[in-house]
C-alpha cells in the first residue's frame, strides 16, 4: 500500500528549490569537517562535494574511517560539539549552515530520516514500537495522539510488519533484528522526508534478512521518490542499490560516478582494491587480495594522495607530495588522479 501524505502542519516546509525536479534534495560543496583532540586537530572530511536528488540514491563506500558516516553527519548539522564544520550544505534549496539550530532541527525532523546498522541503539526499550514511530507525527506534523497512532498502523505495514494494529503496541524486544530494522525504517518515513540516510543499516543481519532490507528500501524508494544515501562497506549491496557512489578515502572522494561506469572501468587503485577484494562464489576456498597497511589518521594525512603509502602501483613519488585533483575519466565519472588519460592514478 501507498502511505497517504500527511494532513496536518508543516511549519518546517521546503523552500522554492524544493518544487524543482532537478534540483537535488541534498547538495554539499567543498565540506571539511575539523574535530579538535587532546592530540590536535584530526580532519575526518577534506573538501567533499556531491548531491542527491530525489528518487536516486547515492552509495558512499570505503573503510571504516574514511569519513562516509562524518560526511552525513556534519551535512545535517550532527557533527560533534568538537567540531569544525566548514562548506556549503543545501538541503531542499535552502542553506542549512546559514540557519539558526531551532529551523535546522525543524528541518532535519521533517525532511530527514535516518536508519543506523543497529535497531536496538535507535529503539527505547520501554516504549512501545507504535508510540516511537508516532512521535515524529505529533512533533513534526501536529497530529493528535489518536492520528499518530493510525499513521504508526499504517507505516508498520507499509514496511512489512505482519499484523501491524495488534504489533503496533509491543515493545522492541518482541521483534526480530531484521522487525526490529524495519521498525526504525518506519520511524524515519514517519514524515515522508524527502531524504533518507541509511548508515550501513544491514550491517547486523543475517544476510536473508539483509537482502530483504535493501528490496524494501529500494521499493520505498521507487514508490515513495525518495532520495536515499545508503553508506556501507559493502560493494555487493552497492551494485544493488545504486544509481551513483562516491568512493571515500582518508576524508576525501577518490572516485565517483555513475555505478555501472565505476564498476565496470574502475579507475583509482583504492577502487580496484575493494572491488578486487569482495568475496566470489565461482572461486570460494582461495584467499581473497587483501589491502596491505591501515588507513591513515586522520591527525597525521600525509600532504599528498592518503592512500598512496598502501597502493600497489605507486611509481611516481609526485603523489606522495601533491594531492591529485578530481577530474573526468568518461562522461559521469570522475577520479583523483593526475593521469587522466586513463594511466594509473
Amino acid at each position: 500500500m501507498s502511505t497517504p501524505p500527511p494532513t496536518a502542519r508543516d511549519d518546517a516546509g521546503p523552500g522554492p528549490a524544493a518544487r524543482d525536479g532537478d534540483a537535488p534534495v541534498l547538495a554539499i560543496e567543498d565540506l571539511t569537517v575539523t574535530i579538535g583532540t587532546r592530540r590536535g586537530p584530526a580532519r575526518a572530511v577534506a573538501g567533499v562535494d556531491w548531491s542527491v536528488r530525489a528518487g536516486q540514491t547515492l552509495a558512499l563506500v570505503g573503510e571504516s574511517g574514511s569519513g562516509k558516516s562524518m560526511t552525513v553527519l556534519a551535512a545535517t548539522g550532527l557533527a560533534p560539539r568538537a567540531a569544525t564544520v566548514t562548506g556549503r550544505v543545501r538541503l531542499l534549496g535552502e542553506e542549512l549552515t546559514a540557519l539558526p539550530e531551532p529551523r535546522r532541527r525543524r528541518l532535519r525532523g521533517r525532511h530527514v530520516g535516518f536508519v543506523f546498522q543497529d535497531p536496538m541503539t535507535s529503539l527505547n526499550p520501554v516504549l512501545t514500537v507504535g508510540r516511537q514511530v508516532s512521535e515524529a507525527c505529533e512533533e513534526h506534523l501536529g497530529m493528535t495522539r489518536r492520528q499518530a497512532r493510525d499513521r504508526a498502523v499504517e507505516l508498520l505495514d507499509l514496511v512489512g510488519i505482519p499484523s501491524p494494529g495488534r504489533r503496533v503496541d509491543e515493545y522492541p524486544h518482541q521483534f526480530s533484528g531484521g522487525m526490529r530494522q524495519r521498525v526504525v525504517i518506519a520511524m524515519a518515513l514517519a514524515c515522508e522526508p524527502a531524504l533518507l540516510i541509511a548508515d550501513e543499516p544491514t550491517t547486523a543481519l543475517d544476510v536473508t534478512t539483509q537482502a530483504q532490507i535493501v528490496e524494501l528500501v529500494a521499493d520505498l524508494r521507487r514508490r515513495l521518490g525518495t532520495a536515499v544515501v545508503w553508506i556501507t562497506h559493502d560493494l555487493g549491496v552497492v551494485a544493488g542499490v545504486a544509481d551513483t557512489v562516491a568512493v571515500m578515502y582518508g576524508g576525501r572522494i577518490v572516485e565517483r560516478g555513475d555505478v555501472d561506469a565505476v564498476f565496470d572501468a574502475p579507475a583509482h587503485p583504492y577502487t580496484r582494491a575493494l572491488l578486487a577484494a569482495r568475496p566470489d562464489p565461482q572461486h570460494a576456498g582461495g584467499d581473497l587480495p587483501a589491502i596491505h597497511g591501515a588507513p591513515p589518521s586522520p591527525l597525521d594525512l600525509p600532504p599528498g594522495c592518503a592512500f598512496w603509502p598502501r597502493c600497489p602501483v605507486r611509481g611516481d613519488a609526485r603523489c606522495a607530495h601533491e594531492l591529485p585533483p578530481l577530474v573526468p575519466v568518461a562522461p559521469g565519472h570522475d577520479v583523483r588522479t593526475f593521469y587522466p588519460g586513463g594511466e594509473d592514478a
